[in-house]
């Protein structure tokens, strides 16, 4: 329990010094009042690679091959309480740097064994006027997808801008990205005391190729092999 909470960015922009940068900086010195750590890896800043057209990742078991920082910014998520999925709106979606990423740590890495379940995750856009929505639903459907706790609070983490540093000026964007750090926060201390209390796992989780299902009482209930042929 005396543990500091650490969360780790995922900082999607090309340029290092946007707003994207400029509001995971603000994050990060209001986080060390909470006596939270956040450590923001910018993706503009590593060898990042695509996927290629191997098409392995999808029948084998083993992280992906390519010789890159995908395994670095890996580590540091595994390691971590929490991620917050930071991207810019690039052509009306998300950069292709992150895009990339996501692909390659989802399909080369995390979906092995899910090492980010029950992690806490906030998820975070910055643009000029369109294509927010779309970019936040591909980073919220890759936080789901890896069975993170996903937190919020009112409208999501959506922030206005043009030029550098502008964003910090949308007082309602920055409101919604302060609630979404309180509640990862608290989150991960409600998670933390819990576990410590009972010294059990707070959330469930299934083994690989269980799955739920009601019984006629509207029960749940893990069935047997038998009764998955």
């Amino acid at each position: 329990m005396t543990n500091k909470i650490r969360y780790v960015a995922i900082n999607g922009s090309e340029r290092v010094d946007g707003n994207n940068a400029h509001a995971l900086e603000w994050s990060k010195y209001y986080l060390e009042k909470q006596d939270v750590i956040l450590d923001i890896f910018s993706l503009a800043k590593f060898k990042i690679e695509p996927c290629g057209a191997c098409g392995d990742c999808n029948f084998r078991n083993e992280p992906c091959i390519q010789n890159d920082d995908a395994a670095r910014a890996i580590h540091l998520m595994e390691a971590s309480d929490g991620v917050i999925f930071a991207c810019a709106v690039h052509g009306f979606g998300a950069t292709p740097l992150m895009s990339a990423f996501l692909e390659r740590v989802g399909t080369g890495f995390l979906r092995h064994n899910r090492t980010l379940t029950n992690k806490v995750a906030g998820v975070m856009v910055t643009g000029r006027r369109m294509g927010h929505v779309e970019v936040y639903n591909q980073m919220l459907q890759c936080a789901l997808l890896n069975r993170m706790i996903l937190v919020g609070y009112g409208f999501p983490a959506i922030l206005m801008g043009d030029k550098k540093g502008e964003v910090l000026r949308d007082q309602e964007g920055m409101e919604m990205l302060r609630r979404m750090l309180d509640r990862m926060v608290s989150m991960t201390r409600l998670i933390r005391e819990y576990e410590h209390l009972t010294g059990q796992k707070a959330l469930q989780v299934l083994e690989p190729g269980e799955r739920h299902r009601m019984d006629e009482k509207g029960e749940f209930y893990v069935p047997s092999k038998l009764d998955m042929r």
